[in-house]
C-alpha cells in the first residue's frame, strides 16, 4: 500500500498513525502540497480532488478522504468499537470533525504556519467557531475518557490530529483541562511522541 501524504496535514497524519498503531505495513509517498505537487497531471489521475491523503492499495484501488481511509483500514480492529451504536457514535464524530472543527482549528493553524498571517489577522468568525468546536469535545471529555467512552477510537484518531496543534493556529487550550488530558492519553494510546 502507498500513502501519498504530507506530514504537514493532520489529515493525512491520521492514516500514518493507524497504520503505525496496526502495524499495517505501507509506503509513504512523500507529497509536498505548497509547492502544488497535488495539482499534476499524474497526480490528479489518482486523485481527481487533488486532495492528500490518497491510498493506492497493491491491486490497484485508490481511496481518498482520511476518515474514509482510516475506517477502512482499521476495520476488525479495537479502534472502531464492536458495539453497533458506540461505532455510530464514533462515525458521528467522524463526520463532525471534517464539517464543524477542521474548517476552523485546522485552517487557522494552516494560516498562521504555513501563509504566516498573525493571530490578529485571522477570521474572527473562524476563532469563534474553533473555540465551540474545542467547547463541544470539552463538554464530552468532561463526561468520558475518550470521545466514544473508555476506549480511544478512531473519533479520537482524527479529532487528535488538528486539536493536539490547536495553539499553532492561535487556539489557547489553558482552560480546556479535559481536552488537555485526553491529548496526553490519545497520544499515549497511539504511541506518539508528546506534541510540542
Amino acid at each position: 500500500m502507498k500513502i501519498h501524504g504530507d506530514t504537514n496535514s493532520g489529515n493525512c497524519l491520521k492514516v500514518k498513525w493507524v497504520c503505525d498503531h496496526l502495524a499495517l505495513p505501507y509506503d509513504w509517498v512523500s507529497v509536498d502540497t505548497l509547492k502544488g505537487e497535488t495539482r499534476t497531471t499524474e497526480f490528479l489521475k489518482l486523485n481527481g480532488a487533488g486532495q492528500v491523503p490518497t491510498v493506492v492499495f497493491d491491486d490497484g484501488r485508490v481511496l481518498a478522504q482520511s476518515n474514509a481511509i482510516i475506517r477502512y483500514l482499521a476495520r476488525g480492529s479495537d479502534l472502531i468499537p464492536k458495539d453497533d451504536f458506540a461505532a455510530a457514535k464514533m462515525d458521528e464524530w467522524l463526520f463532525w470533525e471534517q464539517y464543524s472543527h477542521e474548517p476552523y482549528v485546522a485552517v487557522c493553524r494552516y494560516q498562521m504556519v504555513y501563509l504566516g498571517k498573525a493571530a490578529s489577522d485571522l477570521d474572527p468568525d473562524k476563532i469563534k467557531r474553533g473555540y465551540f468546536a474545542l467547547a463541544r469535545m470539552e463538554q464530552q471529555l468532561a463526561a468520558t475518557p475518550f470521545l466514544v467512552g473508555n476506549a480511544a477510537t478512531l473519533a479520537d484518531v482524527s479529532l487528535l490530529a488538528y486539536t493536539r496543534v490547536a495553539h499553532e493556529g492561535g487556539f489557547h487550550l489553558d482552560g480546556y483541562g479535559s481536552i488537555r488530558r485526553w491529548i496526553a492519553e490519545a497520544e499515549r494510546s497511539l504511541g506518539l511522541e508528546p506534541v510540542r
